[in-house]
């Protein structure tokens, strides 16, 4: 019985293969989509999951409190990790601090500026289950001027050479440090990046031997590994106690009030908004997750049409098996079973396809999400799954209609599905445009809040800077000097910050409108006298920093417009001259620029100072011609460097491409929710195609008899499409108001933003309704230029 309803079933395909390609298109595309989405969201989920320790793992943050406002620091205080397992040794079972530096690592000629160089504790290995190659996991962190590099780095300095023991130069001090262990690269999937790990010993005997008791010093991440058994939310309760006897006094001294709060390390990644994100990435997870749905749901929804849509062609099939002595429930198998014959080609056909687009798909999602499509063998067999659920669900309602036909008037040729499968029909089209449209319109969102963010007024000029990084090397004044000596670099400046990038906050005490010292945490730019006017920072009052007046390196500060406000100052020449007590340095307010976005426009303009600081100036801004010139004047930068920096590497990086990185999580999800718009769209088009089949099968004779009266084939067309035009339109009703909503909740993440006008809607609105006409013009033109003899002749 199998065997011959495997035969029919793959006969059928075969003598309508034009029907076949359209449905076995349709689900193959539906699949694939759905295939792509779904590893991309497994990968999203499984961030930090290889960690068997993850259920007690925490990452410490912080609300600092001041007078003016509560700041969400991704950190505590550096103290905190230092004595927190030493006061809570029945509840702490280690705790490590990760900091992020930049260092240059050398050893002969080989030398690279390691950008994910981490210092951490030496419980490093203990609390995370990054497989170690050689080493011990206990010690290998323990001792100062000692390093564990990734598989990758140790490839880089040392070849095929056994690394251990062996010694590399760091810093351009040239300070040795010993190789104590050989990691694997770290996963993709972990929020803790590095390929250089240093031991925190180092940092706290060696570079900074005063952090371990700086309790005023904030952001550093921070992991608590509690022990087994201990609730996280009574040990959270205990921390204010903890910070009250540690640094109580300072904290009212400062009148800055830390919160520490515990969030879960698989919580980290998807729900946390503590590292410059105003949106988690389970919002993202939410969002893709929907859309794998709805593209699964219009493929179905294709094939129900499709297969309904050819009801006709099968009738007298239907009529004689019955006469022979079929039965319903063997009808509704054999069809159930050809719904799943094609499904399940369409699955293999989906393979090949996720297959040769999982690299440009890994590409546009700025992960190695899945290397191949059978890295992960159960994910297949979940493919496989939905691919028969799909069979099985799409193939139930045509196999109903189908095998409920009467077989006497099948075999006259008289029969209608009725007007409930109508109904059902156009039902399943409004939905599937319905998405489409949602689709339409939260693309156009995304795309022009993109296009918002890049073409916006910054209050900066962003243009033509090409920013070098000395790292704090001895020669960083000579090489800025010799930049600005060759003849095509306009203007060079140097600067701690520049926009776009990080950035220090700085306890404050500012004379408010008031005349009171009030306490803030601004953040800060160390700049050189150049830096103001090269960027062209729009001044409101007061002047810039002129070498003209020797107390402007030390006592002179200029602040912006959010800063003024912060102060209680409603004119920006009433702050001139107000006193400022920062980090030890006294001075007065010599100028008010206009706000400008030093973040991306995700963010509100925080309060900012600037000061003059050479000694915390690391980057130089050279600001270089375009076109054909530009490579030259790039050769020529980089013969200084290697002139008077030849132990550095010499990189770059032009700013308007840095500070438009800000936005890459944004144009990601741009870029993977267009694409499977666009598939979404294309899917329901197919839909909407075998709905226009099954309407011009039905009407046949009534489009001869219109013919024979004299219809022209414009009117033909236009009858034959009214009724899709009338379901764009419900489908447009139905998603206009629901992508309002989703659209306007997703804008809230931003700080500025595009307003939802009417022309979103019109577009999309339209857009939909071409697209609609477009697909159903085939089958109307054709139906209307038909022979009537052949259209109204009894078969």
């Amino acid at each position: 019985m199998i065997k011959n309803y495997l035969q029919v079933a793959f006969r059928n395909l075969w003598r309508h293969r034009a029907f076949s390609l359209i449905n076995i298109l349709g689900l193959t595309v539906g699949m694939t989509a759905f295939f792509l989405i779904f590893l991309y969201v497994r990968f999203q989920l499984s961030f930090d999951s290889f960690n068997t320790k993850a259920d007690r793992t925490y990452r410490i943050v912080c609300d600092l409190k001041t007078p003016t406002e509560t700041l969400n620091a991704s950190g505590p205080a550096w103290a905190v990790g230092a004595f927190l397992k030493g006061e809570y040794p029945k509840e702490v079972d280690g705790v490590v601090r990760v900091a992020q530096n930049s260092f240059l690592f050398r050893r002969g000629d080989v030398k690279f500026q390691e950008e994910h160089s981490l210092f951490v504790d030496s419980a490093f290995f203990r609390i995370f289950d990054f497989p170690l190659l050689q080493g011990n996991r206990a010690t290998a962190l323990k001792e100062p001027m000692s390093v564990v590099l990734s598989e990758s780095a140790s490839k880089k300095y040392f070849g095929k050479t056994n690394p251990m023991g062996q010694l590399l130069l760091m810093t351009g001090d040239a300070i040795p440090v010993k190789v104590t262990g050989v990691m694997k690269d770290m996963p993709e999937n972990s929020q803790i990046q590095g390929d250089v790990l240093v031991s925190m010993t180092s940092l706290t005997q060696k570079f900074a031997p005063h952090i371990d008791s700086e309790w005023a010093n904030y952001g550093e991440r921070t992991y608590v590994l509690l022990q087994p058994g201990i609730n996280p939310d009574v040990f959270q309760k205990t921390l204010p106690a903890f910070l009250k006897k540690m640094n109580g006094r300072e904290m009212d001294e400062l009148k800055m009030y830390p919160t520490l709060l515990l969030e879960p390390l698989r919580r980290v990644y998807l729900y946390s908004t503590r590292d410059g994100s105003k949106t988690p990435n389970i919002t993202y997870i939410y969002t893709f997750s929907v859309v794998a749905l709805f593209i699964l749901l219009i493929a179905g929804f294709n094939f129900v049409n499709l297969t309904t849509a050819r009801a006709s062609e099968r009738a007298k099939e239907v009529g004689l098996r019955k006469v022979v002595g079929a039965e319903r429930q063997q009808l509704a198998r054999q069809f159930i079973g050809e719904s799943v014959v094609l499904c399940l080609i369409a699955f293999l056909f989906c393979l090949g396809l996720t297959s040769a687009l999982l690299p440009a798909f890994n590409n546009v999602a700025s992960n190695v999400i899945s290397r191949t499509i059978f890295s992960h063998p159960q994910y297949l067999l979940v493919l496989l799954g939905v691919a028969l659920a799909v069979g099985i669900l799409a193939g139930i309602y045509p196999a109903l209609v189908l095998s409920s036909f009467k077989p006497v008037e099948t075999l006259k040729g008289r029969f209608a599905t009725g007007t409930r499968g109508v109904l059902l029909r156009r039902g399943l089209v409004v939905i599937q445009f319905t998405i489409s449209i949602g689709l339409i319109i939260g693309t156009i969102v995304v795309y022009s809040q993109m296009k918002y963010m890049r073409n916006a007024d910054l209050g900066f000029n962003k243009d033509q800077k090409m920013i070098i990084d000395t790292e704090g090397d001895d020669a960083r004044t000579a090489f800025r000097n010799a930049v600005a000596s060759l003849p095509n670099v306009k203007s060079v400046s140097m600067s701690g910050s520049v926009p776009g990038g990080g950035n220090p906050g700085a306890y404050s005490k500012v004379q408010n409108a008031k005349g009171e010292m009030q306490i803030a945490n601004l953040d800060l730019y160390f700049v050189d006298f150049d830096y103001i006017p090269q960027y062209q920072m729009k001044f409101l009052a007061g002047r810039p920093f002129s070498r003209d007046y020797g107390s402007d390196t030390t006592q002179a500060m200029v602040v912006n417009e959010a800063a003024m406000k912060l102060f209680g100052y409603r004119r920006p020449q009433d702050m001139i001259g107000r006193n400022f007590d920062q980090w030890g340095r006294k001075g007065q307010i010599i100028g008010v620029v206009k706000d400008f976005h030093f973040h991306g426009l995700q963010e509100e303009i925080k309060p900012l100072s600037i000061r003059i600081e050479p000694g915390g100036c690391s980057l130089v801004t050279a600001v270089v011609p375009s076109g054909s010139s530009l490579p030259g004047t790039i050769a020529s930068i980089e013969k200084e460097w290697k002139r008077l920096l030849p132990n550095r590497p010499f990189s770059y990086y032009f700013l308007d491409e840095f500070f438009d990185r800000q936005y890459r999580a944004e144009q990601r999800f741009g870029n993977l929710f267009l694409d499977f718009a666009v598939l979404a769209i294309l899917i329901s088009c197919l839909g909407l195609l075998g709905l226009a089949s099954y309407s011009t099968v039905q009407r046949t004779k009534e489009i001869g008899i219109r013919k024979v009266l004299g219809a022209s084939v414009g009117g033909i067309v236009g009858l034959l499409s009214r009724e899709f035009v009338l379901l764009v339109g419900v489908s447009f009703v139905v998603a206009a108001p629901i992508a309002w909503f989703l659209m306007h909740r997703w804008l809230n993440g931003f700080a500025y933003k595009i307003g939802l006008g009417w022309w979103i809607f019109a577009v999309a609105g339209l857009s939909a309704l071409m697209i609609a006409l477009v697909t159903v013009s085939y089958q109307a033109i054709r139906a209307a230029i038909a022979n009537p003899i052949k259209s109204l002749r009894t078969e």
